[in-house]
């Protein structure tokens, strides 16, 4: 069985949360989620309830193989456990995923720069009625991850 491929991606607004996630069947066929959430947060609560509702899509739609993409590496790192400094108010929602992701044959989960991410990206940032923004090649830089960890 081949793995079928996830692109994850979560923004934020004046604390509204949207999600923009594709899923592709290892035979080809897309899924796209691009919605609000009813829930308020930051970036990192946005990149979890993409992550989370891409799984339960990939759940429904009998997915037992994944391969998923993000741009953000304290998402990663929380759903795997490797992460040292917690953010008590996201823990549920890192929680929630390493359930979900348990519930998977196997998982493969990587970080991509923001620039390889941009169809996720865009489908998150157009349900909050924005604009697709450039993508700059950056640096994943410990210092932008620990700012963005305080959120």
């Amino acid at each position: 069985m081949k793995a079928w491929q996830i692109a994850c991606d979560g923004t934020s607004k004046n604390e509204i949360i949207a999600i923009g996630v594709v899923l592709v069947s290892p035979r080809g066929k897309r899924v796209e989620i691009s919605q609000r959430s009813a829930c308020k947060g930051c970036s990192n609560a946005a990149e979890a309830l993409a992550l989370i509702a891409a799984l339960e899509e990939a759940k429904r739609l009998g997915a037992r193989e994944l391969a998923i993409t993000c741009d953000n590496s304290i998402l990663i790192e929380q759903t795997r456990g490797e992460e040292r400094t917690q953010v008590p108010r996201l823990a549920p929602l890192y929680a929630e995923a390493r359930v979900l992701l348990a519930s998977f044959v196997h998982v493969d989960m990587q970080w991509v720069p923001r620039h390889k991410n941009a169809e996720a990206d865009v489908l998150a940032r157009a349900a909050l009625g924005l604009t697709p923004k450039p993508y700059l090649v950056r640096n994943n830089t410990r210092k932008t991850r620990q700012k963005a960890a305080q959120c």
